[in-house]
């Protein structure tokens, strides 16, 4: 079989749902998300031919004499297709029985499928124009999505996320004028063959631009403001798709002008990179550990994740600049592999929140608790994903995270006195970053999943539908694939790795990992075996001395206590205090405390305790800018009189100043 055919078979059920969803018909609706599923399994054989072939052309349809509208794939694509189609597979199965009690399902079943072709199409556009369209498409059904509920949060929540994706997209505009005004060229191939033209000043700022304009996408720290609103205000699946796919068009995009297009930068675009990724990873898994909405907590875990990728990027571009191009192919695959893991256990952190709240209709967490007991599908799978994203072994994310370590602590070997500086830093951020999700975590499962029931919300909550149950299984058991077979991912990641480097200096077998510079070894498997044999044997162990002694069974930390109550437990506010003390000088907190008493100053009859941190981007940046725009617009509208005889005047003023300054 051709590989165009699986593309073609990918499309053709994309579209098929995506017009079965708009007939008459509920039972219809709900279940076609199995040709969601099977579009999805297309694409991914799609995307693994194109990571092991040539680059090809798939389809060009001539507008003009400019510019045709294109479509084109290489193994940056394909790496990209298949992130995007492993998510959609298990979202598409999930989706089956989350939509299933969900009003408006065709629309919400066109939009789904619609939604993910336009991702696919972003990552095949072939030029300018095509990624545009593609682009614009993405982000306009992804609003719809974040506004799917109707109501004002969803409203709010959308406005912000519109006017934020499109400043992005104005400096992409801008980005894309500068190359074809020094290339002439619309096509991305045209461009790369002749952007040795392009004046090293204009390359740089294509490079800022770039940041700016997939950074907004991406969700990097100061243009994130929009991710913690649109990403709960969505529906879960779709949040799923946002979070763990749609925000990682951004970092293709950026990969695409700022690797593949431009070549080789300057040392200081990496150690930009490195320092934007450090900030975004540090301050993201910060504000998660302040919030008690679980989809906001994992929201803001996007912008620490998407940091994490681009350090991992940023070291790449360092090495590569100096020349170190075996380091450099090291550092990249770091990044591509933590892409790769974000979308599987973000997707599945997202899918276990909203399997969540499809139980017990809240987001608090200090609403829940006690939800294992009666969700242990479902608490297991969100505790493979917590431990996932804690980067701890055996599974995926601390494969990722332990090379991107590996290459920022590798800067040592770096010629510049900067690059020794910066990278190693680099490394201590993620180390501080690591700690802090670990901490995060243990609040996000222990407050929702352990303990009693804190409100009437969570209990009598029932486990999940088998679809949704099916859905999370998949990227859970992955989670484990992905951590205890390493080898496999990387040599999927190898030849991208290859191309954007130029280094062939990897050798892989198996997990090991040979660089002509260094050798670190690494076994996840080894990992995983060694914990299962000292589990068992601790369990031999127990179950050997435990029968000589009588065993008495009690509730835990009872203190001796007749009984416990929801209120003797921790809070999620409790158990993050110490880093909020901690970390005052960033959080900028604020309380209030009110009392009162039946006697005053001894007998107290109520206790009432509020405290909530300063959103510092919001307050200082984004408000300020705001009001100034509030203002200009009020003095401005003085300009809209209403009256015709102005408007004619206001003509007859800009054609004297056309004459005068035309000629």
């Amino acid at each position: 079989m051709e590989i165009e055919s699986y593309l073609h078979i990918g499309f053709l059920f994309f579209f098929s749902g995506a017009m079965f969803s708009l007939l008459p018909g509920q039972k219809t609706k709900t279940y076609i998300y199995i040709l969601s599923s099977i579009g999805a399994a297309g694409f991914a054989v799609f995307g693994l031919y194109l990571l092991f072939t040539e680059p090809r052309n798939m389809f060009s349809l001539p507008i003009s004499s400019v510019f045709d509208f294109s479509f084109c794939g290489d193994g940056i694509s394909g790496f990209f297709i298949l992130v995007i189609s492993i998510l959609a597979f298990a979202v598409s199965v999930y989706s089956i029985g989350y939509t299933r009690d969900l009003d408006n399902k065709g629309l919400m079943g066109f939009l789904f499928n619609i939604f993910i072709l336009s991702m696919y199409a972003v990552v095949l556009s072939g030029n300018i124009i095509t990624f545009l369209i593609s682009w614009e498409t993405m982000s306009i059904i992804s609003y719809f999505l974040v506004t799917f509920d109707r109501d004002e949060k969803s409203a709010k929540a959308g406005l912000v996320y519109a006017v934020m994706t499109h400043i992005g997209t104005a400096f992409l505009i801008v980005l894309f004028m500068i190359l074809y005004r020094y290339t002439g060229d619309m096509g991305f191939s045209g461009i790369k063959g002749l952007s040795s033209q392009i004046p090293e000043d204009m390359k740089s700022l294509v490079f800022i631009f770039s940041i700016i304009g997939f950074g907004t996408k991406a969700g990097i720290i100061p243009f994130h403001t929009w991710l913690p609103r649109a990403h709960p205000a969505a529906p879960s699946n779709i949040s799923s798709l946002m979070s763990g796919v749609m925000i990682k068009t951004g970092i293709y995009g950026f990969i695409r002008i700022s690797m593949d297009i431009m070549g080789p930068g300057p040392e200081w675009w990496g150690i930009a990179i490195i320092v934007i990724g450090a900030v975004s990873s540090i301050l993201g898994v910060m504000y998660a550990l302040m919030e008690h909405d679980l989809k906001r907590l994992l929201a803001y875990h996007s912008v620490e994740n998407i940091g994490i990728i681009l350090l991992g990027i940023g070291a790449s571009m360092v090495f590569r600049s100096s020349g170190m191009l075996a380091l450099s192919s090291l550092a990249l695959i770091a990044g591509l592999y933590h892409t790769l893991n974000h979308a599987v256990f973000k997707g599945l952190l997202f899918l276990g929140a909203g399997s969540v709240m499809h139980a017990t209709h809240t987001k608090n967490m200090e609403d829940m608790g006690g939800l294992i007991k009666s969700m242990p599908y479902t608490g297991l799978f969100f505790l493979v994903g917590s431990v996932s994203i804690c980067a701890l072994p055996p599974f995926n994310g601390f494969v990722s995270e332990w090379l991107t370590y590996q290459s920022l602590l590798l800067g040592f070997k770096s010629t510049s006195i900067t690059s020794k500086i910066i990278s190693p830093l680099g490394g201590a951020a993620l180390a501080l970053t690591g700690a802090l999700a670990a901490a995060c975590f243990v609040k996000a499962f222990g407050i929702s999943f352990l303990g009693m029931p804190r409100s009437c919300h969570a209990e009598n909550v029932k486990e999940s539908s088998l679809s949704m149950i099916i859905g999370m299984g998949i990227l859970a058991l992955l989670c484990l694939l992905f951590g205890v077979f390493p080898g496999i991912v990387l040599t999927i990641i190898q030849p991208v790795s290859f191309m954007l480097t130029g280094s062939h200096g990897m050798a892989y077998k198996g997990i090991f990992i040979g660089i002509s510079e260094t050798l670190s070894t690494l076994s996840p498997a080894a990992i995983l075996i060694t914990m299962i044999v000292m589990s068992i044997s601790t369990l031999i162990f127990i179950l050997t001395v435990g029968r000589k002694k009588r065993i008495i069974y009690g509730d835990s930390w009872d203190c001796g206590i007749p009984w416990l109550t929801p209120r003797m437990q921790y809070s999620a506010a409790a158990f993050t205090k110490p880093v909020r003390m901690i970390f005052k000088r960033i959080y900028l907190p604020t309380r209030e405390l009110k009392v009162s008493y039946l006697v005053k100053p001894f007998f107290v009859k109520s206790i009432e305790y509020s405290g909530e941190i300063t959103p510092f981007f919001e307050k200082y940046i984004y408000d300020p800018v705001t009001g100034f725009i509030h203002k200009l617009a009020g003095k401005v509208k003085i300009l809209q009189s209403g009256s015709l005889h102005l408007y004619l005047a206001y003509i007859l003023i800009t054609l004297i100043l056309l004459l005068i300054f035309g000629t």
